[in-house]
């Protein structure tokens, strides 16, 4: 196989990892207990809690803790474009470093600057994920403003409400995760620089373990368990302690 037929397959083998494992994730998590949809259930369960409680100060605090862990990212992003963008002007002496690094494959100066364009365009995609996640919890702080207070909790129009609240927090969760995604992948990128093998092989090492952190790690199984209390403590009857 020629050098040029081993990069596209490396490319081909890349997209088909991001794109098949986005789909993968997205429809197993409809049937299979993962991070996804078990913190869906939790959050359910929050907007619930939250609707019966006067003051919300703790829930305030909380999300403007996932906010911010989103600017973070949303900001680094920026500086990580400016650098990747800084180099599309000094193509000549990246060709020269990774010159020197034994076993890589040998430096074309068109293969770079379509690297260095791969790069960015994840990176730009990752700040547009960043930032309409932080407007969707802009959304859900207004709709946490407008909801009533129901300390009975049994208000089915209410908890219709909650329930939408805790889509809105879902979708910016999942627009956060998939932000969170484009950095696992440039890494694989970042291995393309030195060797199209060595991309197909970090490019199956990212699914491995985006697979085993959202399906089978020990916090998955923590947060199976906890939304499985959860379920059952909100369908117990309540029995007051003068009974």
């Amino acid at each position: 196989m020629s050098a040029y037929s081993l990069d596209m397959f490396a490319f081909v083998c890349f997209i088909s990892c991001w794109l098949g494992y986005t789909t993968f994730a997205r429809r197993k998590a409809k049937t299979t207990n993962c991070i996804a949809r078990c913190l869906h259930q939790h959050r359910i369960h929050w907007m619930n809690e939250l609707m019966t409680r006067e003051i919300r100060v703790g829930e305030a605090a909380l999300l403007a803790n996932l906010e911010r862990n989103i600017t973070f990212f949303a900001s680094t992003t920026m500086l990580v474009l400016a650098g990747v963008l800084t180099l599309f002007a000094q193509v000549e002496r990246l060709e020269a470093v990774i010159a020197t690094i034994p076993y890589t494959a040998n430096p074309v100066h068109l293969l770079i600057q379509v690297k260095l364009a791969l790069l960015t365009f994840i990176f730009v995609m990752a700040f547009f994920q960043f930032t309409w996640s932080m407007r969707q919890y802009g959304f859900l702080n207004v709709m946490v403003g407008a909801a009533p207070v129901d300390l009975q909790g049994k208000n089915e129009n209410l908890r219709s409400y909650a329930k939408q609240m805790a889509i809105v927090q879902d979708q910016a969760a999942h627009t956060y995760n998939y932000g969170l995604r484009s950095y696992y992948f440039s890494m694989a990128v970042l291995c393309w620089f030195f060797h199209p093998l060595l991309f197909i092989g970090a490019s199956l090492f990212v699914v491995y373990t985006l697979y085993h952190r959202e399906f089978n790690s020990r916090a998955v199984r923590a947060i199976t368990a906890g939304m499985i209390i959860l379920d059952k403590e909100s369908k117990a009857p309540n029995v007051s302690s003068g009974q």
